[in-house]
């Protein structure tokens, strides 16, 4: 058995280039967030050898490493997505603090992504180890099995190559290793099916304070909608975080929780605290991240990790197939000097996210035969909307987003208008606001609040907020799409990806019925609507008289959508290029229609699905693949 308190140690890039040489590396991996994560895993416990490189420095992955993040968190002034993680101009990533309004045909290149409109688009992704799953809301839901078949079933966007009943099988594996904390009987609604005797890892968690209040106000509201009748319900989220193990798991041997009672706790994490800082950052680990499955792969002695080695070709070779992949390794974080080589393997897996992957291809010149890297770009569009309830409602305590609506996510309104979810939140107007800042001001300067009263009075106002989320699907659209040019390089020389993005009257009838949605249920809490929309924000939009604006979502989706042949589409279900044999574009990249669900879950399960099929791929090299009764997974986290 290997020892538990395995770290992952990073190799050189001579080692690494030595390695690949010989021909030792059975599939090499870009990029160290959940998908790598999950097929450096699925391969090295199958005895195959894997390196992977990773853009971002790796310090992390020691206790004294992350607890620096969390100082980086505490001091930062702005608490936005990627606040914990230092300036690195090497690999660079977006934030939603550089998002300005944009002035039509100017392209703004002040972030890392240059924004080409006509709407900017704020979402972000976190390029060190572990990838966006260090800054994830970690809510886990599955896609409706109606998301898979929009085009033939409501007449938009795009239908998948597979159905929810093919992915069925890969989800349960997926919330294994992310370890789900939910129960069933709340989850199985709208389609959401599940195996007989099916239970989650660990019990649901339980729904904040503030979430019994709105449930209590809005419960069983009707709404006629195109002939359907849609009556709400709040229900709790999965949560891809640490609750009670339930007993009843893997026929009743129970499910034993990363990092809550390992060898490795402390490197790992505990037990869910509800601490309301949760995105970004976890202070106690609970939260699932991708660092967890890769200590499991660092544990075959498999796995090879290069850090700050940033990916800047794809090579081609013989028969269409990938040769090697070129990258740059840089020392320093504070200096731009690296080295230039480049790997191979018998297998390529482009695992960064569906930015990243799609500009690598295209800095390639490896636009597809079907011509649709970069395009179909699609992100979950939020509409906001805060009022002031008029009892306090405990606010601030609990995670982020304990529970939600789920009661518009489906249904026939999808042939005319984008369906959302809807997420209560526990954190009050900062999204919205820039709240408790925003509260300070306006005491101070509007009602000439000091001292004592004003103390009194930020924590009486605080403790009545409530946020509405609306989580609004958008279609796949070519025209929303990334693409690069030589005018704009980051550090290292690399072409950074540019974004053209807007929104459809399909989203924007959708975020039009969300906001009278928030209207009515406003009224039946009791609250003061306090939601504005201002012409000047970089997200504003007027849709049929109204004023409106969005927030992007972080779940970049779509710019290498899978489908039924090379004509339409980048990939295959496996996630595998038509165009090349052994080069794999894994993630949410991949994925058609997004619905209304977080992202993460379900592109996990696509890369359990993947990785099954590339160990049959692999073993056609007459590599030996050792089977599951001879290399596994032990209760306690450990392989033998």
């Amino acid at each position: 058995m290997h020892d538990p308190t395995t770290k992952i140690q990073a190799i050189t890039p001579e080692h690494a280039v030595m390695k690949s040489t010989e021909g030792r590396y059975d599939a090499v991996i870009i990029g160290s967030g959940i998908s790598g994560a999950i097929a450096a895993k699925e391969l090295t416990k199958k005895g195959l050898s894997v390196l992977m490189l990773e853009a971002g420095p790796a310090k992390d992955f020691t206790y004294h490493g992350f607890q620096q993040y969390l100082s980086n968190y505490y001091s930062n002034a702005s608490k936005d997505n990627n606040a914990p993680y230092p300036d690195n101009p090497n690999a660079r990533m977006p934030r939603s603090t550089d998002v300005s309004k944009l002035k039509p045909g100017v392209p703004d290149d002040k972030g890392y992504m240059v924004q080409n409109g006509p709407l900017a688009l704020d979402s972000t992704y976190t390029r060190v180890a572990g990838g966006t799953t260090m800054h994830w809301e970690a809510k886990i839901l599955r896609m409706l099995p109606e998301d898979f078949s929009l085009k033939s079933t409501y007449g938009v966007g795009l239908d998948w190559p597979i159905s929810y009943d093919d992915l069925m099988p890969y989800y349960r594996i997926a919330e294994r290793e992310i370890g789900v904390s939910a129960n069933v009987e709340e989850q199985a609604f709208y389609g959401i099916k599940y195996e007989p005797g099916y239970v989650y890892p660990m019990h649901g968690l339980p729904p904040s304070y503030l979430d019994q209040v709105v449930a209590k106000g809005i419960d069983g509201s009707e709404f006629e909608l195109y002939g359907e009748t849609h009556r709400v319900q709040v229900r709790p989220f999965p949560q891809g975080r640490n609750g009670i193990p339930n007993k009843n798991y893997n026929n009743d041997t129970g499910y034993t929780p990363k990092g809550s009672v390992s060898g490795y706790q402390v490197e790992q994490g505990g037990r869910c605290q509800g601490n309301n800082n949760c995105v970004p950052i976890c202070p106690v680990q609970a939260k699932y991240d991708a660092r967890k499955t890769l200590l499991d792969a660092a544990q075959t002695g498999r796995l090879d990790f290069l850090p700050q080695a940033v990916a800047s070709k794809v090579v081609v070779g013989d028969n269409d197939a990938i040769s090697h992949i070129e990258f740059k390794h840089y020392l320093s974080t504070k200096n731009p000097e690296h080295t230039v080589a480049k790997v191979s393997g018998k297998i390529f897996i482009l695992a960064t996210n569906a930015i990243e992957n799609a500009r690598l291809m295209l800095a390639s010149g490896l636009p597809s035969s079907s011509n649709l890297i970069g395009k179909n770009l699609m992100d979950h569009t939020y509409l906001l909307a805060w009022g002031l309830l008029p009892e306090a409602a405990g606010t601030m305590r609990g995670t982020k987003c304990t529970s939600g609506i789920a009661d518009f996510r489906y249904g026939n309104a999808r042939h005319k208008q984008a369906p959302f979810g809807i997420d209560i939140h526990n954190d009050g107007w900062g999204w919205a606001t820039g709240s408790p800042f925003s509260d300070i001001e306006q005491l101070v300067d509007e009602q000439n609040k000091f001292g004592h009263d004003l103390r009194q009075s930020v924590v009486k106002r605080i403790s009545n907020q409530l946020l509405f989320a609306y989580m609004v699907e958008q279609v796949a659209d070519e025209s929303n799409r990334v693409t690069v040019d030589p005018a704009y390089k980051d550090a290292l020389g690399n072409m950074r990806p540019i974004v053209n993005y807007n929104l459809s009257d399909y989203s924007k009838a959708g975020i039009a019925y969300a906001r009278q949605t928030s209207k009515v249920f406003f009224q039946r809490l009791g609250a003061e609507d306090s939601s504005s929309y201002s012409p000047l924000d970089y997200g504003y939009f007027n849709y049929q008289g109204e004023d409106y604006y969005f927030r992007g979502g972080n779940h970049f989706s779509g710019t290498h959508i899978m489908g039924s042949n090379s004509a339409n589409s980048v990939v295959d279900e496996n996630q595998k290029s038509w165009d090349h044999n052994n080069l794999y574009l894994i993630g949410s990249g991949s994925m058609p229609s997004i619905g209304t669900s977080n992202t993460t879950l379900t592109l996990a399960a696509l890369c359990y699905k993947t990785t099954e099929h590339i160990i049959g791929q692999l073993s056609q090299y007459n590599i030996n693949i050792v089977s599951d009764s001879e290399f596994q997974l032990t209760k306690d986290g450990c392989y033998e």
